[in-house]
């Protein structure tokens, strides 16, 4: 995407639209991310799936897909490429043995960290153009609206 293409609609009336700043900001996040997940092997969904797994918290493919807002079917594509690259496995909860967590493998934790560095140098990528503390009130901000 050229620089200047982009530039020419700055003025636009929808380029001033908090929604329509929300989705683009997070459409360049998502292209930095990417790009940093492509040698891992993973992608910006994949990430986030393997990071809720790694994270202790046990969720299932439902809660993955509340959390996320993705299809459950989305979902199950993405634990079923995450399982065969052996990242994590779904187990029996241990309060409802007809339902499936989520959990990391040791080679899954391994991978997270790579791609949590990975993660955090594309985010540095996305923001460079805000200060540390503009940073820290976006954050603030952004957990505001999505909590």
């Amino acid at each position: 995407m050229a620089k200047r293409s982009v530039d020419r609609f700055r003025d636009a009336a929808l380029a001033s639209e908090i929604e329509f700043l929300l989705a683009r900001a997070r459409a360049v996040g998502i292209i930095h991310a990417n790009e940093a997940f492509v040698a891992l092997g993973l992608k910006a969904r994949s990430y986030s799936v393997l990071s809720l797994a790694a994270s202790g918290l046990n969720p299932t493919q439902r809660e993955l897909a509340d959390f996320l807002s993705l299809d459950a079917s989305q979902i199950v594509a993405i634990v079923d490429e995450l399982e065969q690259a052996g990242f994590v496995v779904r187990q029996p909860a241990p309060n409802d043995r007809r339902t499936n967590v989520i959990v990391a493998t040791d080679s899954g934790l391994a991978k997270h960290r790579e791609a949590q560095a990975a993660a955090e140098k594309a985010e540095g990528e996305s923001m460079n153009a805000l200060s540390a503390s503009e940073q820290d009130a976006l954050r603030e901000l952004l957990t505001k609206i999505a909590f």
